[in-house]
């Protein structure tokens, strides 16, 4: 069996804690990182009603997307909700792990999951995440020696690239120079004209890694004036993570595209709530999981024809629809659905992905009760 240890790894792993905003609280809250995981519950929301069934289901470890301490408290006794249900967890044996702001914009998260529910293709993130700035250093070194030269620059962390480390780039050429009085030259007299036959070696490095590649670099060569460029690279602009995602969809009208919504996601007493024209035709559309109305500027006069997000509130609202009547009637209509049922479309795709890494070596459910916290509507 894992431990608690190496599921939270495995986690972090996907769902990058680096990844969260300064304000988020995120990672594992309680439990022992040496226990024995066999099985894992799965809920948006860490209230009370989830912690009994995670316990009485038997869970090691209840893996829940909103914090339960996102403010500071004094006090964990069980007169607090909160104090309930960490005496709850930990009197039951069940571990408690957060993933918040790390899993809304990462590969297989949350804004892609609702993306994926409702039958967008071709995604991208509304806002990229930014990548890390990257250089590529050259150098020129003696055949002879540039094996030796690659270890190097790859063992200070240059040449990482995706999945692949030690990504090199060579060509041969031939290196001049002329020492002069006061030189102790590797190769060479002073004064003599030298023609050497050198390789270039060239590799990536992330630009917080220039300083140890480069004494790297001058360490391994086996020049006493080694040439080397440390050329600063563009974003490509790649990025496939980052806030929300926009796709694809076949053509359909917004009252239709409003029942697919409507038929996906989990019902609630907020049921779907739209905002323009039930005829308009709908091919692109852009979702983010959680309160989305910071995206809305962004989203007047985008090429999107429809945007799915939650808590949009009234004057936010109503100023982007009168601004996008004002600018023609360019920008999407908007979907608003219930914050937690947005979110919970993420929670069997986390389970199958940690049901794929561990197989049958640890058994998993997804928590369908509707922690939404309007129970009705008249």
């Amino acid at each position: 069996m894992p431990s608690l240890r190496e599921v939270v790894d495995l986690f972090h792993q996907w769902y990058p804690p680096a990844t969260a905003e300064s304000w988020d609280a995120v990672g594992l809250v309680c439990g022992d990182p040496s226990a024995e995981v066999r099985k894992v519950a799965f809920a948006v929301d860490p209230t009370y009603d989830v912690a009994l069934e995670a316990v009485a289901w038997g869970a090691d470890l209840l893996v829940v997307h909103h914090p339960l301490f996102l403010g500071a408290v004094s006090s964990v006794a069980a007169t607090t909700p909160k104090g309930r249900v960490v005496q709850t967890l930990t009197a039951g044996g069940c571990a408690l792990l957060t993933a918040h702001t790390n899993a809304d914009q990462a590969v297989d998260g949350v804004s892609e999951a609702l993306a994926l529910a409702l039958g967008l293709q071709d995604l991208a993130p509304i806002l990229p995440a930014p990548t890390g700035a990257m250089d590529k250093v050259v150098t020129f070194v003696p055949h002879e020696h540039a094996d030796a030269v690659r270890e190097a620059l790859t063992g200070a962390g240059a040449g990482a690239v995706g999945d692949y480390d030690s990504c090199t780039y060579s060509t041969t050429g031939e290196g001049r120079f002329r020492p002069l009085p006061g030189a102790t030259p590797t190769v060479g007299e002073v004064g003599e004209l030298e023609v050497v036959p050198e390789t270039r070696v060239e590799a990536v490095l992330p630009r917080g890694r220039r300083a140890a590649v480069v004494r790297a670099l001058l360490a391994a060569h086996p020049y006493e004036e080694p040439a080397f460029d440390v050329v600063e690279l563009a974003d490509p602009g790649t990025a496939t993570t980052g806030t929300g995602r926009i796709g694809s969809t076949e053509p359909l009208t917004l009252d239709a595209f409003a029942e697919r919504v409507a038929a996906v996601l989990p019902a609630t007493a907020h049921g779907v709530r739209v905002a323009g024209d039930p005829g308009r035709t709908v091919r692109r559309v852009a979702v983010c999981g959680g309160s989305g109305d910071f995206l809305l500027d962004r989203m007047a006069g985008s090429d999107v024809d429809v945007y799915v997000t939650s808590d949009l509130k009234h004057h936010r609202a109503s100023e982007y629809l009168e601004q996008v009547q004002f600018d023609g009637g360019t920008g999407p209509a908007l979907v608003d659905v219930a914050h937690w049922a947005a979110e919970w479309t993420w929670l069997p795709v986390v389970r199958a992905r940690l049901a794929e890494a561990w197989g049958d070596k640890v058994d998993t459910h997804v928590s369908t009760l509707r922690t939404d916290p309007w129970q009705f509507r008249k």
